[in-house]
């Protein structure tokens, strides 16, 4: 070498000694922070994806703490729900032991009152008390809030809503008419006439049983009407003179319903103007006499001895452009947009067309339990569940009666009210509890829990997804350290060497 004043190899060897500084510096720094990438240069796309799934893996891990409290909310409404649904069973039992009056004092009687009245004071004292937080659970406070209701609505229960706008209008559009079973008993005149001397026997028979009836010559419609009536609660049969003969149908609507009539001793009842018709299907209110409207012939009684039936039919319905599962005069409807059940007037029940007209059958304009199960704020992570109030005054409706009825002095009070009708109330509000606690339980096991578990594998998935992106696998930053500290002490070697070169330019001075 004959130059001194720049030494080439010493500068080569200063650049590649700072680039092997500089890798295990990076190194050494991946391995204190476990990170491999700590900050935008060390992988620019790579700190962009990672950040992306930062944030998601924060927004699951906050939709996993909003479902557990939306289950801790459900255990606490339930808990108070189970004690309700306790005592309204301790009730019934109650109403059915005051019923046998003969057996019971009037004291014995009016010790009971009072342990109802205990009772009704208690799910009051429960349906004002049940929170979380402050926040009433059972009081109405998180039911839905409802108006604009159309006329042929007679009762309506909203369990789950989800919408974007400050209201969402139900439609109810009736498709197939809800029917009773009936039957027409034609006799032809306003009194039987027999030939034979017996009586005309008949078993008449509906949904809750039946009864054999027997009814003398001469016997007038209105007497007929009256034997079939006596027994309404045990057949779930009504009767009702029309004309010149009998109309039977049951009390209720629906495919579960059925009136049959089966002829035990027909006693020679003339025949032609008399016999078992069934009623037209477009007209409950005419017999099919001719085997018109599709309602099948007429049966003489002498011929029905194997019984004639006829049952009822439930309503068909599409709510809000989904077809609706029909039960008697009650349309229900459960999607990921509504849960709602509708029960329609008997009248309008058989009428055919939107209810409510060109208008909504019935606006929701708010309420409800509002939680939010997804990772992002929009309406496909948000779930509005109604709890209804649990109170005396709401348990029950406006067919049967409501619970505080059975308070004392009230129309069904155990001293001397009606015991038949307080049980219906009762059997109600059980019916109405049982249906609210199925609607919680179903939220918690197929709704929250789902939700949790799937947010928990996302959880899992999303973490892994980071970690193979940004943290620093130790068993390649091991050898690249390793690889570094050698690259280093072998380059500040050369580095010596490539500095003590240029004195060898002494030995030419001599």
């Amino acid at each position: 070498m004959g130059r001194i004043n720049t030494n080439i190899q010493s500068l080569i060897t200063q650049r590649v000694l700072g680039a092997n500084n500089a890798t295990l510096a990076q190194s050494l720094e991946r391995l204190s922070t476990g990170f491999r990438v700590n900050r935008g240069k060390d992988d620019p796309a790579g700190l962009i994806a990672s950040e992306a799934l930062r944030v998601e893996q924060k927004g699951l891990n906050a939709a996993i703490s909003n479902a557990e409290r939306a289950d801790q909310v459900s255990n606490i409404a339930e808990g108070s729900l189970q004690e309700v649904s306790s005592l309204l069973t301790e009730l019934q039992g109650m109403l059915t032991e005051t019923a046998s009056r003969a057996g019971l004092s009037a004291q014995e009687r009016s010790a009971n009152q009072l342990q109802i009245d205990s009772i009704l004071q208690t799910i009051e004292r429960i349906s004002s008390s049940a929170n979380f937080q402050g926040t009433k659970l059972l009081n109405g406070n998180l039911d839905f809030r409802v108006s604009s209701i159309a006329s042929g609505i007679s009762d309506y229960r909203v369990g789950a809503a989800r919408y974007n706008s400050a209201t969402l209008g139900v439609d109810v559009l009736v498709t197939a008419s809800a029917q009773q079973g009936g039957i027409f008993l034609s006799f032809g005149a306003t009194s039987l006439d027999l030939t034979t001397g017996s009586s005309l026997v008949l078993d008449i028979g509906g949904t809750r049983g039946s009864r054999e009836l027997s009814f003398a010559s001469g016997t007038s419609l209105a007497k007929i009407r009256d034997a079939i009536n006596a027994f309404s609660d045990v057949t779930g049969l009504t009767a009702a003179v029309s004309g010149t003969g009998i109309r039977l149908a049951t009390t209720e609507f629906g495919s579960s319903e059925y009136v049959s009539v089966r002829t035990v001793n027909a006693a020679g009842i003339a025949s032609g103007s008399s016999g078992i018709h069934r009623l037209r299907a477009g007209n409950f209110a005419a017999a099919a006499t001719n085997g018109t409207d599709g309602a099948g012939s007429e049966t003489e009684f002498s011929g029905a001895t194997n019984g004639v039936r006829d049952q009822g039919q439930d309503i068909g319905a599409i709510i809000n452009g989904v077809v609706a599962t029909g039960k008697g005069r009650t349309a229900r409807v459960s999607s990921d947009a509504l849960d709602a059940e509708v029960t329609l007037t008997s009248a309008r029940a058989q009428q055919l067309g939107s209810v409510g007209g060109s208008s909504s059958s019935f606006t929701i304009v708010g309420g409800g339990a509002e939680f939010h199960l997804g990772q992002r704020v929009d309406i496909g992570g948000r779930l509005t569940i109604g709890v209804p109030a649990v109170s005396t005054r709401t348990l029950g409706n406006a067919t049967v009666g409501y619970l505080d009825r059975l308070g004392s002095g009230k129309a069904n009070n155990a001293v001397n009210g009606d015991l038949n009708g307080a049980q219906k109330i009762v059997a109600e509000a059980i019916s109405q509890v049982s249906a609210v606690r199925g609607r919680l339980g179903t939220f918690q096991k197929n709704i929250v829990g789902a939700t949790i578990r799937s947010l928990g594998v996302a959880v899992e998935n999303t973490a892994a997804a980071n970690s193979v992106i940004r943290d620093a696998d130790f068993a390649t930053e091991t050898a690249q350290l390793t690889r570094s500290q050698i690259l280093v002490s072998a380059s500040i070697n050369v580095m010596q060497l490539a500095n003590n070169a240029p004195q060898s330019a002494l030995q030419l001075l001599g």
